[in-house]
């Protein structure tokens, strides 16, 4: 492990000494490939270096430590000792994190999409508090956030929706959040009090550029027509909707919000691009992970993974067994709790899984 952590502090030495020459500060582009290599290797090189001088610093204690006679200074030595081998092992072990394999759309932007499933108007009402509390915790990360598609139910909810999230880190955070979300509460239409179970389905999709997918627009049935309204002047008189149909797979990608027809086959494009995306990672990952495939981030999607209980004031995930009784402040974006608890197990599986040889050739 050390001697990969000696060539990464080599190769952010390099880059550095590669900003500062003359002929790349006038090539943008270099600048632009170099800035954000360097930005990956930072964090690493910076716990490896602080490593280093604990390490040293270990030395010399054991040193003193054994030239001392003084009982006095043998004890000082005893105790810094201790507290600098604990320094360097949990050092050693977020070195060991930051040595993972990192999936490469963790600093891809987001598409959301998010659908009612079981329990009719409930679900679609649940479905557009969903949307609220993503749009909230995309507030406070300081991400944008865009509507691509969306149907109503007509009470206020969403039969589905699908937006865009885009800002630094996006999908490495919101990845964890695919899957089956369950809700129990007395719907307001409810005479008798009681409380009814609906689920929505959460789909997060990394948004991928055509370099990162090849898709031959041969494969695709184009068809375009007038998109939907609430009537009068919302009734669009041209054809702008479109609907994209990838054949061999069967996907199919409707998108009508955009004003002009070529603005809608754009966003269908990079929304049928990061399905085939998934679909593909999804068949590696089974293929790798057959004798036993992670319950975090690649768990099957019929999984329930959190439950909102309104009667309880209760959110609980049940991949990680983390619950909070603060359900309002959940739906107003409180979701670090869930998402760094996840990672956090998300990396120690992995870790787990991880042979010397994989951490040490990566």
């Amino acid at each position: 492990m050390l001697d990969k952590l000696a060539a990464i502090e080599g190769r952010y030495d390099e880059i550095d000494r590669l900003l500062s020459d003359p002929a790349v500060m006038n090539d943008y582009d270099k600048i632009a490939e170099y800035s954000k290599e360097r930005s990956g290797l930072t964090e690493i090189v910076e716990v490896y270096r602080v490593y280093k001088d604990k390490l040293d610093q270990l030395q010399g204690a054991r040193e003193m430590l054994n030239a001392e006679t003084d009982a006095e200074m043998r004890e000082m030595a005893l105790e810094e000792a201790s507290a600098l081998e604990a320094d360097t092992e949990e050092l050693r072990e977020s070195l060991k994190r930051l040595l993972l394999p990192k999936d490469p759309r963790d600093d891809k932007n987001v598409i959301m999409e998010i659908r009612a499933g079981t329990g009719g108007d409930e679900a679609g009402l649940f479905a557009a508090d969903l949307f609220r509390m993503y749009s909230y915790y995309a507030q406070q990360r300081g991400w944008k956030i865009e509507v691509i598609d969306q149907h109503e139910t007509g009470v206020g909810g969403f039969k589905e929706i699908s937006f865009e999230i885009k800002g630094q880190g996006a999908f490495s955070r919101l990845k964890y959040e695919s899957g089956v979300h369950r809700v129990q509460r007395v719907p307001e239409t409810e005479s008798q009090g009681r409380v009814h179970t609906s689920t929505i389905t959460v789909a997060v999709l990394a948004q991928m550029e055509d370099v990162d997918v090849e898709l031959n627009m041969n494969d695709v049935r184009v068809d375009v027509y007038r998109s939907g309204g609430a009537g009068g002047q919302n009734v669009q008189k041209n054809a702008t909707a479109v609907r994209l149909t990838h054949i061999p797979s069967g996907l199919v990608v409707a998108v009508q919000d955009e004003r002009s027809q070529l603005q809608n086959r754009l966003r269908a494009k990079q929304i049928l691009v990061a399905r085939l995306y998934e679909i593909e990672s999804e068949k590696q990952r089974t293929a790798q992970e057959s004798e036993r495939r992670s319950q975090v981030g690649t768990g099957e999607r019929s999984e329930k993974i959190r439950t909102y209980n309104f009667p309880q004031n209760r959110v609980s995930d049940h991949r990680v067994n983390v619950t909070s009784y603060n359900l309002p402040a959940v739906l107003n974006g409180a979701l670090d709790e869930f998402i760094d608890e996840l990672i956090a197990h998300d990396q120690a599986e992995k870790l787990a899984n991880a042979t010397g040889d994989a951490l040490l050739n990566g």
